[in-house]
């Protein structure tokens, strides 16, 4: 039978395709009327770009992102502190991608459409309940801009790839509320600027309190000469902050953060210009949820921001919810759309997530900056008169370990979904 998802974001879709990877049936429902590509910029780790080029989808990667070849952490004063390198150069056997996330949704949204065609992606379906049935499940829709019903359908699974404000986990969890807000807000846009330091380096500069970080995400400069740079600014606010919470995601008013970062004027990088050059910059809460404490409910489970909404520390949001999807998948095939393959998959992804959740409300590697800011707040001549070597590799090393990207374990390890041979079946559900 065919499986359901709910959501056609990055892990909705990378799901999708890999179930027809596998060759089993699926479709994808959506509440918007239309799939766009929407968003800014995101980076796609190299375990998870892996899972893409399993996916045939390399060629249409390379033609779109850039290929990130370092990561640079900065004081507030620009003195460097620590970098290292990424993807291919850091000894991957894949690359690191800096990509616009409305054109990775794309790439994934171009491939389904060919691969499974457009009628098994359906727009205003918004999932309002759903029953479980002798074979599996049946989910009911409506159209959510108009309230009126868009009729039911009948899976052997359903998937909630439905975001942070996922509505199977309302569902499950109906005391839960709304995600939990940090006190951060972050501004975002992107800016046609010059190529700073390698041209395809993503930096952060600054501190807990005061951050800033900026990647390009275009490979060829325009007309005149300028890359499309993907920032985020960041700010961790007072507690009598007055937060407009009723928008997650609304036009940002450069003046009410750009004086915080007019001083970070740096010989390698114009951080007040980035800002004051962009055309419509948005500004959205650091938001993430508390780990819980199950995900598989009968023949439906959760699965990215709907499983483990995590703060985006580290680049790991899209590239987990990709890594969902390819173990997803590989239960599926080994033992069919069944409740026992989302135990499974359950069993081996909430531990990941929920350590990775909770490393990156401890700001993951980016406490390196916190610690210098804590140690040097006036500055320094060089980082180790701060930090030591011991405590700077420390760190970095831990990451990647919680969040599975270590050079020698990933480079070793066989690829999740191993497809089977000519001729075999997937078990059925």
């Amino acid at each position: 039978m065919t499986v359901l998802i709910a959501g056609g974001g990055i892990g909705g879709l990378t799901l999708a395709l890999s179930l027809h990877q596998i060759g089993v049936p699926c479709r994808i429902f959506e509440s918007v009327a239309e799939l766009k590509p929407l968003g800014v910029g995101i980076n796609v780790l190299p375990h998870a770009v892996r899972e893409l080029i399993e996916l045939g989808l390399l060629d249409r990667l390379d033609a779109s992102g850039v290929r990130t070849s370092e990561l640079a952490y900065f004081s507030k004063h620009g003195k460097p502190i620590w970098r290292e390198p990424r993807g291919i150069e850091a000894g991957y056997k894949w690359p690191q991608f800096s990509i616009h996330r409305g054109t990775l949704q794309q790439i994934l949204l171009d491939a389904v459409t060919e691969r499974l065609g457009r009628e098994n992606i359906l727009t205003s379906h918004h999932l309002r309940d759903w029953t479980e049935t002798p074979d599996g499940v049946r989910a009911d829709f409506i159209d959510k801009a108009t309230g009126q019903s868009r009729g039911h359908h009948d899976g052997a699974l359903l998937i909630a790839a439905d975001g942070i404000h996922s509505a199977i986990r309302e569902k499950l969890y109906p005391q839960e509320g709304p995600p939990l807000w940090n006190g951060r807000i972050l501004w975002r846009g992107i800016t046609a600027s010059d190529a700073f330091l390698s041209g395809r380096t993503m930096i952060m500069a600054g501190h807990e309190i005061l951050k800033f970080v900026c990647y390009p995400i275009s490979k060829q400069p325009d007309s005149d000469g300028k890359f499309l740079i993907n920032w985020v600014a960041e700010r961790h606010m007072p507690p009598t902050y007055q937060w407009r919470r009723e928008d997650y995601n609304r036009a940002a008013n450069l003046d009410e953060f750009l004086p915080w970062f007019k001083d970070w004027r740096f010989d390698w990088l114009d951080v007040p210009g980035l800002i004051r050059d962009c055309p419509h910059a948005y500004e959205y809460p650091l938001v993430d949820r508390d780990p819980i404490a199950q995900w598989t409910f009968g023949r439906t489970t959760l699965m990215g921001d709907a499983a483990h909404p995590m703060y985006p520390i580290g680049s790991n949001g899209a590239s987990q919810a990709i890594l969902d999807a390819r173990v997803l998948t590989r239960e599926i095939l080994a033992h069919g759309a069944t409740n026992a393959a989302l135990s499974a998959y359950e069993a081996e992804r909430r531990p990941a997530t929920t350590d990775l959740v909770m490393l990156n409300r401890r700001n993951g590697p980016e406490q390196v900056m916190q610690m210098v800011e804590e140690r040097a707040p006036e500055g320094y001549n060089v980082v180790t008169d701060v930090l030591s070597v011991e405590e700077l590799h420390t760190i970095a090393a831990n990451y990647k370990r919680v969040a599975g990207f270590q050079v020698e374990g990933l480079n070793a390890k066989p690829p999740i979904v191993s497809m089977p041979a000519p001729g075999q079946r997937t078990g059925e559900g």
